[in-house]
C-alpha cells in the first residue's frame, strides 16, 4: 500500500518509496516536471519531443525559450518560479555552466534531480558530473534511447549512468589519485 495516497498506486508497486517529490508526485498520478536547459535552440527542440512522448514526464519550462540563449544562469531563474522535479541540463553552456548550475539548483532545491545531457563522452565531464549532485549522465547522441530510462532512473532515485557504468565501478575500485588525495584533505 502506498503511504502517500493510502492505497495503491504503480509508482510504489514500481518501487519508488520515501517522501521525494519524485515519488510524491507519481504517486498522486501527476507527471514528472521537468526543466529542460541547453544553449542550441535546435537541440532543445528535438531533446524536447523525447519526453512529450511520455505521459508521466512533462516539460514546464526551458531555459532559452525566448530570443535568449539558454544558459545555466536561465535556467537557475526558471528552477526559482517553477515546480520542477527533474532538470536535463547540458554540461557546456555560457554565462554558468550545467555543472555550477547543477550545484546551485541542489543547495536551492534538494528534492530537485539533474541530468546532465551533453555531447562530451568523456570520463572528465562524467565525474565532475556526479561530483555536482547530478543523479544521471545522457549522450546527447543517444538520448533518443537513453533519456526516458534516465528520467525514469531519477523518479527511482537510482544513478543513470548509460555506457559509464564500468568506468565508474572502475574508478571506485582503484585508489585514488596523488591529486584526489590532495583535493578530499582541502577544508571545503
Amino acid at each position: 500500500m502506498c503511504p502517500e495516497v493510502g492505497g495503491s498506486c504503480r509508482w510504489y508497486a514500481e518501487g519508488i518509496r520515501g517522501p521525494s517529490a519524485l515519488s510524491t508526485a507519481h504517486c498522486l498520478g501527476r507527471a514528472m516536471s521537468v526543466l529542460l536547459a541547453d544553449d542550441h535552440a535546435l537541440v532543445r527542440r528535438g531533446v524536447r519531443l523525447i519526453p512529450d512522448r511520455e505521459p508521466d514526464l512533462e516539460v514546464v519550462a526551458e531555459a532559452g525559450d525566448g530570443a535568449e540563449a539558454g544558459d545555466g544562469a536561465e535556467a537557475m531563474e526558471l528552477a526559482r518560479t517553477h515546480d520542477i522535479d527533474l532538470a536535463v541540463m547540458d554540461i557546456a553552456m555560457p554565462r554558468m555552466t550545467g555543472l555550477q548550475a547543477t550545484r546551485e539548483l541542489l543547495a536551492l532545491k534538494p528534492g530537485v534531480r539533474v541530468l546532465m545531457l551533453t555531447m562530451h563522452d568523456n570520463e572528465q565531464y562524467f565525474f565532475q558530473a556526479l561530483k555536482a549532485g547530478a543523479s544521471g549522465y545522457v549522450l546527447k547522441s543517444v538520448a533518443d534511447l537513453d533519456l526516458v530510462a534516465a528520467c525514469r532512473a531519477a523518479m527511482r532515485d537510482e544513478p543513470f549512468t548509460g555506457d559509464r557504468g564500468d568506468a565508474l565501478h572502475q574508478h571506485q575500485d582503484r585508489p585514488p589519485s596523488p591529486g584526489e588525495r590532495a583535493a578530499q584533505a582541502r577544508p571545503a
